[in-house]
């Protein structure tokens, strides 16, 4: 009907006498009833129609949504599972607030291989579908791990910090960062000039936001909350989404679990608010009340007269060092290695041999000739495998000093 159209507009009010043709009309007259409930068609007089312009992008929009709402039913039939297709959110890329739920699938969203899309059965009671996810940061997530999917946060350049630094009187010269430039010679490779020029690149873009004001070739106007506005620009036009794996353990395995899990981060922090009284909201909340009465059995927690519960000082602590405890005993015996923990304050080193997941969360390998340890993992000690590795336990985490280079603390 699209390339019958006379300038969108279909003139039927003719019936021809073909009953071929006919028939054709009456399929043609249907379609454009149907067409005109959706809003897509609007007819101005008997049998004359005009097709909306935006007819074909918006069919094809739905045609989309529809693809994608049963790939959600089949994933949640996948675990035995059956949610109101009215509580399904389709996110394209960055949310607009964060999301936590449980893993009901995952795969590659084209042929590339450099977008991938998750569903995830959330503690709102929701079922989303949200795509443009670098893989990567999905690696470790199985069917049912426990995730948190929100906006990546946008943080301050380099290069504005260092705009903002060399303006004086709020006017940003290059000609004045050159000559600093090249007074300093800290500009790997020595190209100057290409270095400041990135940084007036980067300024003619925030200059179409209108965040900055180019005065001449070589004077810029930089306004007193420049860094603040130029990561605001930056968060606005970020469409990844940022996703924080909070426990590769499903509920199940979390409840019986020796190791500080999800439920026990919760359980400490008993904010049910934004736990749903349905769908995986409730599992959680049961699967918390199974937890809390797991505790009270292995003398973690006490239940006194009020019926409230309390728990043991430094719980999460306590069950991360039983729980790698014990692990350390099992990989002690294949390794033919003495295990030996690590403790607040001392120094680690070794070499990086691999990860292990726990309930607790990932950890490192850090092996010498005649015993190794488990220390919390960072995505920064990835590149060292193999290698010889140096840190600081401090507060449960690692600064991880690799190599001759500077101490990398988180």
């Amino acid at each position: 009907m699209v390339e019958e159209a006379d300038g969108r507009f279909l003139d039927l009010r003719h019936e021809p006498g073909d009953p071929k043709r006919q028939f054709e009309r009456s399929l043609r007259l249907g379609r454009l009833s149907k067409l005109g409930r959706m809003s897509l068609a609007t007819e101005h007089a008997p049998g004359v129609w005009e097709l909306n312009e935006r007819l074909e992008p918006t069919l094809r929009e739905l045609g989309e949504r529809g693809d994608i709402i049963r790939t959600m039913q089949r994933s949640l039939a996948a675990d035995g599972l059956e949610r109101d297709p009215m509580t399904f959110r389709i996110h394209e890329g960055a949310l607009a607030a964060p999301v936590t739920g449980r893993v009901l699938d995952k795969y590659l969203a084209n042929e590339l291989g450099d977008n991938l899309t998750v569903v995830v059965d959330g503690i709102d009671g929701r079922t989303h579908h949200v795509s443009g996810i670098e893989p990567g940061q999905l690696d470790d997530a199985r069917i049912g791990s426990v995730i948190e999917i929100g906006r990546a946060e946008a943080t301050a350049r380099p290069s504005d910090r260092t705009i903002a630094t060399i303006a004086e009187n709020s006017v940003y010269r290059p000609s004045r960062h050159l000559e600093q430039a090249k007074f300093e010679g800290r500009v790997p490779g020595g190209d100057y000039e290409g270095y400041v020029d990135a940084h007036v690149r980067r300024l003619e873009a925030l200059r179409r936001a209108g965040i900055v004001e180019r005065i001449d070739a070589d004077q810029w106007r930089i306004p007193a909350d420049f860094e603040s506005r130029a990561v605001a620009h930056d968060a606005g036009r970020t469409r990844q989404a940022s996703v924080r794996i909070l426990s590769t353990f499903d509920l199940e395995k979390q409840i019986g679990a020796d190791g500080s899990t999800w439920l026990d981060r919760r359980l400490v922090s008993p904010d049910v608010s934004e736990l749903a009284p349905v769908g995986f909201g409730q599992q959680v909340r049961e699967a918390m009340d199974q937890r809390r009465e797991h505790h009270i059995e292995r003398g973690d927690a006490t239940r006194t007269e009020n019926d409230r519960v309390s728990y043991r000082r430094n719980l999460l602590a306590t069950l991360r060092e039983r729980e790698v405890a014990r692990v350390g005993a099992e990989m002690a015996h294949d390794k033919a290695l003495s295990f030996r923990a690590a403790a607040d304050g001392e120094s680690v080193s070794g070499k990086f041999t691999g990860t292990v997941q726990l309930s607790s969360g990932k950890f490192a390998v850090v092996e010498k000739s005649h015993e190794f340890t488990l220390v919390p993992w960072r995505p920064v000690i990835d590149r060292q495998l193999g290698r010889e590795v140096m840190g600081v336990m401090q507060g449960g985490s690692v600064s991880w000093q690799v190599g001759r280079q500077r101490s990398l603390g988180l």
